[in-house]
């Protein structure tokens, strides 16, 4: 009787396993805004525990005073910190390994790992399509299984939601900030979108923290760009060097992307510091051990990924829509 795990089963495995950092990096390296999150050190693997948590600072500490000589002073308890609390969501792939691929590449471990890292490449350009379009999901896509992303984490509807654990309709300090055109009687347009931003940045802002990145769909990101003069027109090195074409605010301040997957007429205005990334550091990509069908002539090679998208501050995040 033959063995399941054959030389042909042991070489996509070890091929898997050989790629396994690769295609973490592969992948955070083709997605405009896991590319942004990654340079600012926001791909946060996490460990494990039964929720992702993210520690908040939500109010000043009570007991600052101005004080004279011998006054007696505040020692009272400042409640400061809390937690915003967000479940893991998973991903798998398969690797299929049919009897027919066994035999018809029987003749070399050449001919097996060619094949291998064909199949390997379909498993990596899947994943990384699915996890860029659940960068922007809503928290409810596939029955709520998939990454909560920007619609989540950024609400059209800031004032209502519950976002890590906590209700935004009791608490306004977890709200991010929004600019709608239609509550404002505004038509989006290339004239209109500059001044749009220009109030999201400003009601984002605090001290030195800032919106650093704007993400936008293809028709707030074209009226972004009709808007600059030419000179006004000229992109960020590093950005354009990893393939995606940065524009630039405020001469510098942020870039402006687009991206596919943001929904239609959204432009997300982002503090990248207080957005994670956050997968698994033990199922980031991972191969598990190969798995033979008992009712078909087949091998099964799993990749797993496990994580969320998290936000540590919803006040310093802003959306313009319609």
């Amino acid at each position: 009787m033959p063995v399941p795990s054959t030389t042909y089963t042991e070489v996509v495995t070890t091929t898997l396993d050989a790629y396994r950092d690769a295609l973490a990096d592969n992948i955070a390296a083709n997605i405009p805004l896991l590319s942004r999150l990654k340079s600012k050190g926001n791909t946060d693997p996490a460990g494990g525990g039964v929720h992702l948590l993210e520690n908040l600072m939500y109010a000043s500490n009570s007991t600052v005073k101005w004080y004279s000589g011998l006054e007696t002073l505040d020692v009272s308890q400042s409640d400061v910190l809390t937690s915003a609390s967000f479940n893991w969501k998973e991903l798998n792939a398969n690797v299929i390994i049919s009897g027919l691929d066994k035999a018809q590449n029987s003749g070399s471990r050449e001919s097996i790992y060619s094949l291998a890292k064909s199949r390997v490449k379909v498993a990596e350009i899947t994943m990384m399509n699915t996890i860029g379009a659940a960068l922007f999901f809503s928290n409810t896509e596939n029955a709520g299984k998939s990454i909560g992303g920007l619609q989540h984490l950024i609400a059209d509807l800031p004032t209502s939601g519950v976002v890590g654990g906590i209700d935004a309709g009791t608490y306004p300090w977890w709200r991010n900030q929004f600019y709608d055109f239609s509550a404002n009687s505004v038509t989006p347009s290339s004239s209109t979108i500059q001044h749009a931003m220009n109030v999201v940045f400003l009601a984002c802002q605090r001290n030195s923290d800032m919106i650093d990145l704007w993400v936008g769909d293809s028709t707030y990101f074209t009226y972004y760009l009709e808007s600059l003069t030419a000179n006004q027109r000229f992109m960020d090195d590093q950005q354009a060097s990893s393939g995606f074409r940065a524009l630039k605010f405020w001469g510098g301040v942020s870039d402006v992307i687009y991206d596919p997957n943001c929904p239609a007429n959204h432009m997300y205005g982002l503090n990248t510091k207080y957005i994670h990334y956050r997968p698994h550091k033990d199922y980031n990509f991972v191969t598990l051990e190969d798995k033979v069908s008992i009712n078909q002539d087949a091998t099964v090679v799993p990749i797993y990924w496990k994580g969320n998208m998290t936000v540590s501050n919803r006040s310093l995040q802003g959306l313009v829509e319609a």
